[in-house]
Formats: C-alpha cells, structure tokens, sequence
C-alpha cells in the first residue's frame, strides 16, 4: 500500500505545480491556506493492510498523515486559484476541495479495506496460497485506481476554476470585463503605433518605452518572417485583437441587457398547464408544468435551449434577453 502513497503524492505535486494560477503576488502565496476538513482515515485497516505486504512495522498514523499531506496541498491550490480570479468563484473552489478530501478519504479506507483482504505471497509463504481470493484483489485494485483518476480530475478541474469566459452573473463581471476591454484596447494601440513607427525608421529602436536591446530583438525577428508579416504586428494580429474587442463589447452591451431587465418586476406568465418563472436569484427563465410535458413538447424545449432542473422541478435556462421568446416559441404562445 505505502509504495505507492509516494507515487500519489508526486501525481498531487506534478498538478499542483501545472496549474495557471501560480502567477499571484508573493504575499497572496504565502497567504495560510484556508481551514480543511479531514475526513477520518481508518487506521487499524491501514495497518493490517501494511502487515499484510510487509515485514516491518507500520508507523502510526502514518495513513492518515499522508492523506492530510495531500489534502493540504490541495487547499494551497485553491488558495492560489483563489488569489487569481473573482471572489464569485470562491465558493465553487472551497466545494471541490470538500469533494476531493472526501472522496480521497473514502478511496484510501477502500484502498487499505483491499489491501487487508489477501496477503502477498512474499509474507505469507506458496503453501496453501488463496490464488482466487488474490485474483479478486488484484481485479478490485484495478478498480480503485480508476477511481482514484476521478479523484485526480477533482484537482484539475479546481485548477481551470474561473478560467473561462467571464460568468454574467458575477457581482464583479463589469468590472473584469472593462479590464480586458482596457488592456484588449492598449494592446491593439500599442501594435498600430509600432507599425506606423516601424514603417517611418525600418527600425524599433528608439519607440517610446522600448529597450535598443529589446528594439534590435524585434528587428531581426520582423526582419526574418514571412514577407506578408514583416511588420511590429501583423495584420492578422490586429484583426485577432479587432475581434476579440468587439466579443468583449457584446458581452458588456448583454451585461447591460441583462442588468435592464432584472431591474424590473419579475412577473410570471401563465399559460395553459403552467407558469413561466423569471427566477432572478438563480439567474435563470423556468418553465414550471401542473403535469409532465409531452415528448413533442420536451423535444421543442430542449431545441431552445432549455434542460430539465431537478432542484427546481422546472425546464430552465439562463435569464437573457432572448429567453422569454425562446420559452414562448418552445411553447407555441406566438
């Protein structure tokens, strides 16, 4: 068993260390990672399960120390995924640290559970060996090292938390989004007055803010590309930057949109076998039936865009502007 807890625990490291959030400030990194709750480890199983593959004496405590080891690595994960995004993440990430200290609890007492049930025959002797009880080990242990891949998924996803597009919902969304739009602006200013500097001296050096060492750096690599590209930013660049400030702009304008509408009164709509919900907390348009739809009309919701929520007992999707013509066109109140 205990072989291999080093190899668990260079996995932990190797994904820990892969994660984008390692960019934070100092004094955010040293932060105290936040308070964990361990799940109890079963001691006495861990050290049959030892007896059962080795000689020597198994260290007390020694289960529970390394899965405590691991779970504290993963709450210094989140602390520094913490560090790099919105605090409307926060309580997603402090949930999945809950899951994989959980589960890992869960995988190493079935681990151990396991590896008590049949010694190896290095410690128990050839004589009489229960070769089909160890067949059904080996069978089960190939089991659990799939889940425990699950369990290591827990931590990738943590480490892709907030990464994404930004979530409308969030209190901080406007404020991220002018962020980028700021730096999305700058960085497309910055590449038209390099250009046009570039096109007047056939040279960097001497560009506001830039290096001669920095300036000869970009020349030669201006100087050593495609014909169509030798220039400080191709035009594919300024176009790429063009697009993405004009997503950026949407997204605000449906920002807008959205802050428009939640600011009215959230009246239901009756309709003949239900009511339409404008669940404003939940940020999401439901569809609530007196009776179960039938299969035309689940088919219809799901084509506009609408899955079922067994919390709400509703059909949902997000509250945007287009949601309510979506309801009614899945309903046929046109």
């Amino acid at each position: 068993m205990y072989e291999q807890q080093s190899l668990l625990t260079a996995d932990l490291d190797e994904i820990i260390d892969a994660t984008g959030h390692n960019d934070a400030q100092p004094q955010e990194q040293a932060q105290k990672a936040p308070a964990v709750k361990y799940y109890p480890i079963d001691e006495e199983t861990a050290r049959r399960a030892h007896e059962m593959m080795s000689m020597r004496d198994y260290p007390a405590g020694r289960a529970t120390n390394e899965y405590r080891a691991s779970v504290d690595k993963a709450a210094a994960l989140v602390e520094r995924c913490k560090a790099a995004t919105s605090p409307y993440y926060h309580g997603k990430l402090d949930a999945l640290l809950d899951r994989y200290a959980r589960r890992l609890a869960q995988w190493t007492n079935d681990y151990n559970r396991n590896g008590a049930s049949c010694p190896s025959i290095l410690v128990s002797g050839g004589s009489n060996f229960p070769v089909k009880k160890k067949q059904r080990q080996n069978a089960r242990e190939d089991s659990l090292w799939q889940e425990y891949k699950e369990i290591e998924a827990i931590l990738h996803k943590i480490k892709t938390v907030g990464s994404g597009p930004v979530d409308l919902a969030d209190p901080h969304a406007r404020e991220m989004l002018t962020d980028q739009l700021q730096q999305l602006q700058n960085r497309l200013d910055t590449g038209k007055a390099m250009n046009a500097y570039y096109r007047k001296h056939k040279t960097l050096k001497g560009f506001p803010g830039m290096s001669d060492e920095t300036a000869a750096q970009n020349d030669a690599a201006i100087q050593s590309a495609y014909s169509w590209a030798q220039k400080p930013m191709p035009d594919y660049e300024l176009s790429s930057l063009r697009g993405k400030i004009k997503r950026v702009e949407a997204r605000l304008a449906e920002l807008d949109a959205r802050t428009a509408q939640q600011a009215q009164p959230a009246e239901n709509t009756k309709f003949d076998g239900g009511e339409i919900v404008r669940n404003l907390e939940a940020d999401r348009l439901q569809i609530l039936f007196d009776e179960k739809p039938d299969e035309e009309t689940r088919a219809a919701l799901k084509s506009n865009g609408f899955r079922w929520s067994p919390r709400y007992s509703a059909w949902q999707r997000q509250l945007t502007p287009n949601a309510e013509q979506a309801a009614r066109r899945a309903l046929g109140l046109d």
